[in-house]
């Protein structure tokens, strides 16, 4: 296509052609029009990054909090965009567009015109005149090659899997797997793009078509934008590329199970009415295990105030009741929580115990201060607020350093305890990050993940070997901790997810920890969350895994002490003789459980709650 060159609201509609077309006086005008941008971010130079050969048109209302664009993309006319908006490469934001809140687009993501991403949400809480009430932001995610269609609206805490299509006028409420062609008010499901069109169409839904507005650009090639210095390190036997662990997300890939038949319905029921009097009794469980006379928390009555104790109930008050704990004000909890890190190391020890020694590679092998990278780190996280200083102790860790420990950790006999030394590693490295700082000495992340690719297990997907004591107890408990801090926490998809799955319902057979009654929340969690990570990557034996999803989900629902809260059940290694007394942790573990056991099986909306915090099933965000 040919255009008059000195048609300057052509580009403005299609900037596509810019990079061909525009003259020498258009291109500076543009220049100029980015320097504005640029200038605008102040001293906030990160707030804003334009990539090689963007556009971002005159007419369009740009005034962002945090703009990054990657390499060719483009901001079309009359589009309004606000927030922390990031774009990868290629990303076309089409005329009259919206995109505001928090939006995090991966690259070749096409969004057509009159369409509107809107990552954030107004309370509605009958007592508030609506324009009084909060503004609230979980943030919409969408994966890469993804084209969205004119009219569309998608709104707050969405996430859009890796090459969906989403049909012109839809609107998309909860999350889309990888490969998905949806469409239609709410949006659903109308085939995989993988899928031939005539078996298809065969079998086609009533709905829109993704038709209009999505500009492509004549190449339509994708750069992968793959810059950062995690890629090679984190590629190993995973087929496809990897991104940086600070950007990344999975593959989505798995099929949403079926909603049909009597038995869903049933269960979703009793899943709204679990959730329901779990939020109506969670302030008397609070209080429960609250100790004014010393103004600390306690797992249960009758036991000592622990760090955890605390950072428990900060998670099951912003799950249940989306606020704080009552006891403190959030000032309160914020500067309790913060005071308790030692500032030499970044560490934070028990209450009353003196600051921690780090280990040869920064995080101690023994000790609660390992957990507390992670149970006070994501409270803070929760509360609005971060560790006052980095964790040096991670912070100065060599590559040369963290490879010889990884290689001394107890893989043979001690599975769980090797994973959990990374588990806490790694989450320090991700707060080290958000604080701005860099993650360990340099090469050392990358070396972690290279680490990891190189010593799984090809058959297994496992680190760690089964014993003939615990049978596949200590590897299978070791896997959620380690990725749990690494691959989920950075979002990079994991090295043999067949096998893996393969490893872990052969485990899940195990009665010495899954007999009726033998059950606790680590062996159950240590389960379910590689099944659900797992299936983000792959449909292998899905049918299984939602199958025992199920019986456990059951199960789990009917643990629920009145106005108790949960236990954590029979001791750690299974044998245990019975329950312990309901307490926080086992709450917030159970919880977290649920929403993980339900949303493999497709029931978690009737819940109305997502986990957030150590337990959060999405990727972390870098600030």
């Amino acid at each position: 296509m040919n255009h008059p060159g000195n048609d300057d609201g052509l580009f403005d509609h299609c900037p596509w052609l810019f990079a061909e077309q525009a003259t020498d006086a258009q291109r500076a005008a543009q220049e100029q029009r980015q320097k504005e941008l640029l200038a605008g971010a102040g001293s906030a130079t990160e707030s804003v990054r334009l990539g090689e050969d963007c556009f971002v048109a005159g007419t369009a209302a740009v005034h962002p909090d945090v703009l990054h664009l990657g390499d060719r993309s483009y901001i079309a006319a009359h589009a309004y965009v606000t927030g922390d908006i990031r774009l990868g490469a290629d990303c076309t934001i089409n005329p009259f567009t919206v995109v505001r809140g928090t939006v995090t687009l991966g690259n070749g993501v096409r969004v057509g015109a009159h369409s509107s991403l809107l990552g954030f949400d107004h309370g509605t809480a009958p007592g508030l005149p609506v324009h009084q009430q909060p503004v609230t932001s979980r943030g919409i995610t969408v994966g890469d090659d993804v084209w969205i269609g004119s009219h569309v609206v998608v709104v707050d805490g969405v996430t859009i899997g890796d090459h969906c299509v989403i049909g012109a006028g839809a609107v998309v409420t909860k999350d889309l797997p990888a490969w998905t062609v949806a469409a239609g008010n709410p949006a659903r499901r109308i085939r995989d793009r993988r899928e031939p069109r005539g078996a298809a169409e065969r079998a086609r839904v009533r709905g829109g078509a993704a038709s209009g507005g999505a500009a492509r650009h004549p190449s339509g090639a994708l750069d992968g934008d793959r810059r950062q210095d995690v890629r090679e390190a984190a590629r190993g036997p995973v087929e496809g590329t990897v991104d940086d662990p600070r950007r990344a997300r999975p593959t989505v890939v798995r099929e949403a199970a079926p909603h049909s038949g009597e038995a869903d319905s049933v269960l979703a029921e009793e899943l709204s009415a679990f959730a329901a009097t779990a939020r109506a009794q969670a302030p008397g469980l609070l209080d429960r295990c609250w100790r004014p006379d010393i103004g600390r928390y306690v797992d249960r009555p009758g036991a000592e105030p622990t760090v955890r104790a605390h950072c428990d109930a900060v998670e099951i008050a912003e799950l249940l009741l989306g606020e704080v704990p009552p006891q403190l004000s959030a000032a309160e909890h914020v500067e309790r929580l913060r005071a308790l890190q030692d500032p030499a190391t970044g560490l934070v020890p028990e209450y009353g115990e003196a600051p921690p020694l780090p280990g040869p590679a920064g995080i101690p092998d023994n000790g609660a201060s390992a957990y507390h990278v992670l149970c006070v780190g994501y409270a803070l996280d929760l509360l609005g607020s971060s560790f006052p200083h980095p964790v040096h102790a991670v912070r100065t860790t060599t590559a040369d350093r963290l490879v010889r420990q990884l290689a001394a950790l107890p893989w043979s006999d001690r599975a769980w305890h090797a994973g959990a030394w990374i588990d806490s590693w790694a989450t320090a490295a991700h707060w080290n990050l958000r604080l701005g700082a860099e993650a360990a000495a340099p090469g050392a992340l990358e070396a972690l993940f290279g680490w990891l690719h190189t010593h799984a297990d090809p058959w297994t997907g496992m680190w760690g070997s089964p014993t003939p004591e615990s049978g596949r107890l200590q590897p299978v408990n070791g896997y959620y901790r380690l990725t749990r801090g690494s691959f989920a926490q950075f979002g990079l998809p994991v090295p043999y997810a067949e096998r893996v799955i393969d490893t872990v319902l052969d485990h899940a057979r195990d009665p010495r920890y899954f007999a009726p009654g033998r059950e606790n929340a680590c062996n159950v969690l240590d389960v379910i969350h590689p099944l659900w990570l797992c299936a983000r990557q792959t449909t292998h034996r899905a049918e299984e895994a939602r199958a025992w999803a199920t019986t456990q989900l059951t199960a789990a629902l009917r643990r629920w002490h009145p106005h108790q809260g949960f236990p954590f059940g029979p001791t750690p290694d299974g044998t245990g003789p019975g329950s312990r007394v309901p307490g926080l942790q086992g709450t917030e573990m159970w919880l977290a459980i649920i929403w993980l056991l339900a949303d493999l099986v497709g029931l978690a909306d009737a819940l109305e709650y997502r986990p957030r915090g150590i337990h959060r099933p999405d990727p972390v965000r870098p600030d």
